[in-house]
């Protein structure tokens, strides 16, 4: 694609860039900042405990948290060693593929969850809810799954067998 084939963008979509790409690389340092402040803990380990702690079942699969996070298995795998190491998470053997194993909170997990989930509710409300009128709740609601949906990643379509 030569630069004369380029979409360039106009000043107000070069505006509204430049403020996605700032939230972009601020929220998510001042949401580590309150969570290891606050309960010395990163988001990461907060999204895993509150994906186990959300869940009907004891335990689920990694792969399965992996997919609720949309998060590649490898990075999973690494954190899953580190909270288990820290007494956060268990391991048990999968009662259906012996090969795997599931995970679920331990009591020392559930104690963290639920002492860190209101400050974090907390900043999320302050800095993201708070902050907008009930209309600009509904754009981000309409506006949001539209950009996850162009930039995640799709499944290669397959091609027929002859």
């Amino acid at each position: 694609m030569g630069s004369e084939d380029t979409r360039w963008l106009n000043e107000r979509e070069q505006n509204l860039w430049q403020i996605i790409r700032e939230f972009i690389w601020q929220f998510p340092s001042a949401m580590d900042r309150q969570l290891s402040q606050d309960s010395a803990m990163q988001s990461g380990e907060y999204s895993v405990l509150a994906v186990l702690s959300e869940s009907k079942e004891t335990s689920l699969r990694p792969a399965e948290v992996a997919n609720e996070l949309r998060w590649d298995r490898s990075r999973l795998s690494h954190l899953l060693r580190r909270m288990e190491a820290k007494g956060l998470i268990t391991r048990c053997s999968d009662t259906l593929d012996r090969r795997g194993h599931q995970i679920g909170l331990s009591e020392q997990g559930w104690q963290a969850i639920r002492e860190a989930a209101p400050l974090h509710v907390q900043f999320v409300r302050e800095s993201l809810f708070d902050s907008l009128t009930p209309a600009e709740h509904a754009a981000l609601e309409t506006a949001l799954p539209k950009i996850l949906a162009a930039i995640t990643p799709r499944e290669p379509e397959s091609v027929p067998a002859d």
